[in-house]
């Protein structure tokens, strides 16, 4: 419980016991349960917390600025040492702090003071690099300080060092993906780079499982699909029906794979040890955002010829190894639909549906003939049935996160429909009104329906 609802709840309960709700006993229990008496000591030590970190800012910047002032004066030998030294430093009390507390305070301050090792060890990288006159690009040292930082949230397993480790990969793979291709010959970031899918797979779903991190699932499967949507876009082989094929690949993988995911997957590997959470939730919702996206950019009409008829377009040419994890990923995703079908539900089944869509519709309209107008009103059609379907899912379960999207959705249609055709400002300014209106009355309807599902 949070210190703002106790504080709140003792006052509460004084009141009560002096209106003659509860007696003293009553009160006394609340007080035990709620820990009342340490309200004082929380603040206190939040209070302490707050000076110690103002404190340990300030010594690190006097840290910082002496270091400035004297680092060409120093030896390399010296400066190597003075590194090596600040990094086991900080470690080695913040993992005392983090490992034996003796207050909850303790406890968040090593978590801060290893974050801030974590932070210390790329600094550690960047002027080592440049002290020995090792040059290269700023991607190679992200992806090794991503990597540094993933060996210690796994030695650790804490969820702030995995996420700290997931942004810096995502730094070092995008700062890469646009300063490395074309690639030539070959280099250990040119094969980071090109498996990346697999790799952010492999670094990160275990990790959240073995952290209990459904922040950390979300953001390594992000990381999943970003990179593996990005690497097919650089591919360019064969005839345009293979490149449509590809295409096709980019827009359904991501969901399907996202869709049928199951917590089972990784009793495979032995994760059991872990105590697994159920993270399938997170894998569909994130599913449903991929279709959501895609659907909604697809219903515009001028959008079709930029990111579907431009196949004849000169990109870098690359070789076809970036097929490999789309590959592996599509087997998984295959794998997992199989299992699905013994278990599919009319949810399951529409998702399929539109899944489909997203394939077929682009590859149709490359491989074999141009159907811009069709595509758009497919688009428009599979967008309502996504929008209608998340309102059903929100009002079913009484889920405020599905209906609200559902109806985000049909709102965004509505209106980018009516600003993208040349309609009289009379009609728009009606349209936007009705939508006001709907919104509003959706809304009230739904909080009301909400609280008689609960009721009963």
């Amino acid at each position: 419980m949070s210190d703002k609802f106790r504080h709140q709840l003792r006052q509460e309960a004084e009141q009560w016991k002096a209106e003659g709700l509860i007696d003293a006993w009553q009160y006394e229990q609340l007080s035990e349960r709620y820990q009342f008496n340490t309200l004082e000591t929380s603040a206190r030590n939040r209070f302490i917390a707050i000076l110690i970190g103002l404190g340990s800012l300030l010594l690190g910047l006097a840290v910082i600025t002496l270091v400035a002032a004297n680092w060409q004066v120093w030896s390399r030998e010296l400066r190597v040492t003075l590194l090596l030294s600040l990094f086991i430093g900080v470690n080695s009390i913040g993992f005392y702090l983090w490992r034996r507390p003796v207050d909850e305070w303790q406890h968040r301050i090593g978590h801060g003071i290893l974050l801030l090792g974590a932070l210390i060890l790329g600094a550690n990288m960047a002027l080592m690099a440049q002290m020995f006159h090792q040059s290269g690009s700023p991607a190679r040292l992200f992806l090794l300080w991503a990597l540094g930082v993933l060996g210690m949230a796994y030695s650790l397993r804490l969820t702030l060092l995995g996420m700290l480790s997931v942004f810096l990969m995502g730094v070092g793979y995008w700062w890469g993906f646009f300063d490395w291709f074309p690639w030539t010959g070959f280099s250990w970031i040119r094969l980071m780079l090109q498996h990346m899918p697999i790799l952010a797979g492999l670094m990160f779903v275990p990790l959240a499982y073995c952290c209990r991190s459904r922040w950390l699932f979300g953001m390594g499967a992000i990381a999943i699909i970003s990179s593996l949507v990005a690497n097919l876009t650089r591919v360019q082989i064969g005839t345009p029906s293979i490149q449509a094929l590809v295409t096709a690949i980019a827009f359904a993988l991501p969901p399907a794979l996202l869709w049928g995911y199951d917590d089972r997957f990784w009793s495979w590997f032995n994760v059991t040890r872990w105590q697994r959470l159920p993270l399938q939730p997170i894998a569909r919702n994130l599913a449903l955002l991929c279709l959501g996206i895609l659907f909604y950019l697809f219903s515009f009409r001028g959008l079709w010829p930029a990111p579907i008829q431009a196949s004849g377009v000169n990109v870098p040419q690359v070789d076809g190894l970036l097929l490999l994890d789309a590959a592996i990923l599509g087997c998984i995703a295959l794998w997992e639909w199989v299992r699905l079908l013994w278990r599919m539900d009319l949810t399951s089944a529409v998702v399929g549906g539109l899944i489909a869509i997203a394939a077929i519709v682009p590859w149709w309209h490359i491989s074999i003939t141009p159907i811009q107008d069709i595509a758009v009103w497919i688009f428009n059609i599979a967008l309502f049935i996504l929008a209608a379907g998340l309102v059903r899912e929100g009002l079913a379960q009484g889920q405020r996160r599905g209906f609200w999207g559902g109806m985000i959705l049909l709102t965004l249609q509505i209106l980018s429909r009516m600003l993208e055709y040349d309609t009289d400002l009379l009609f728009k300014a009606f349209i936007l009104f009705l939508c006001g209106v709907g919104v509003i009355a959706a809304g009230l309807w739904f909080e009301r329906y909400v609280r008689i599902l609960h009721h009963h």
